[in-house]
């Protein structure tokens, strides 16, 4: 029976989640050596090879993978623990996690973030944001406790805790030809200079989605990580964009870009998820902060 240090197991999981030694060395504020001093220690206790070492990073071999498996299970426990020890104290204190794409960040700060903190101010809100892809790997490994993303790939590890319909929009400035038609399509948006995100992001992968089915390729005029990006584009008067309305509330509200609904059935029936890990037992500040998104944020109020 081989010995185990469960504390050796983080800087595995760290080099694994960061890409590499070097990476997880910074991210611990520790020299790389040391990590990998760690990892070394850890495959001599477990007498088998935990990663194998690329030219772009570290790789898990099986037995590493089943060594990963168990530390994020302990993590998720251990969370879990904690989670009843503030129900005990009730929401006194804690910390929310969310992952979340642009577009709905400053409506969570808007409504549910503020709404939440005048109710319980002792408890933080830590929100990070990313893109789709992104957003399902933090909640399917427990780096966030909810997630708020578009358009989500199906994954038997996700739940998704709350739905509403969001469909795409051409988004153009007032003056824009488009501003005056009752709706667009795909055809007619391929005539115009586009701006779209990049492909990690789920409007990015519906659109490509969209496109296929039609047999018909929108040429981007411009391409960005940032929908603060795609609007200084359409604003300028340079082009338009394809987004939900709830990624452009407060642009929408300010009169300084118009939404033009398209017809494809894709983009009419695209949705935005409230999502967790699946058979993860959330905190009670973190179910509590749940029900505000539901409550407070018009992307949950379902658009026609």
């Amino acid at each position: 029976m081989h010995t185990f240090h469960d504390s050796r197991a983080r800087y595995l999981y760290e080099a694994v989640s960061n890409g590499s030694v070097r990476a997880a060395a910074e991210k611990l504020g520790i020299v790389p050596s040391a990590v990998s001093r760690q990892i070394s220690l850890l495959e001599e206790e477990m007498g088998v090879a935990l990663v194998e070492r690329h030219r772009t990073g570290v790789v898990p071999t099986q037995a590493g993978q089943l060594i990963l498996d168990y530390y994020r299970q302990h993590q998720s426990h251990q969370h879990d623990m904690l989670a009843k020890v503030d129900a005990v104290r009730g929401l006194r204190s804690g910390t929310v996690s969310i992952v979340s794409g642009e577009g709905f960040a400053q409506e969570l700060i808007d409504g549910p973030i503020r709404q939440f903190r005048q109710h319980y101010p002792n408890v933080s809100i830590a929100l990070d944001i990313h893109g789709t892809n992104e957003i399902m790997r933090r909640v399917r490994e427990d780096a966030a406790e909810i997630g708020l993303v578009y358009y989500a790939p199906a994954d038997s590890h996700i739940t998704s805790r709350g739905a509403a319909r969001q469909p795409m929009h051409a988004i153009v400035a007032p003056g824009h030809p488009l501003s005056r038609a009752p709706h667009t399509s795909l055809q007619e948006l391929s005539q115009w200079p586009v701006a779209l995100l990049q492909g990690v992001y789920g409007i990015r992968q519906l659109v490509e989605f969209a496109e296929h089915a039609e047999k018909i390729r929108l040429s981007p005029a411009l391409t960005s990580n940032l929908i603060s990006v795609l609007l200084g584009f359409v604003t300028t008067g340079q082009g338009v964009t394809l987004l939900p309305k709830c990624s452009v509330t407060t642009e929408l509200g300010q009169g300084r870009v118009l939404a033009v609904p398209i017809h494809n059935p894709a983009l009419l029936s695209a949705e935005v998820q409230l999502i967790t890990r699946a058979g993860r037992q959330l905190s009670p500040a973190a179910n509590r902060f749940l029900q505000y998104c539901m409550q407070g944020m018009q992307a949950f109020q379902e658009a026609a």
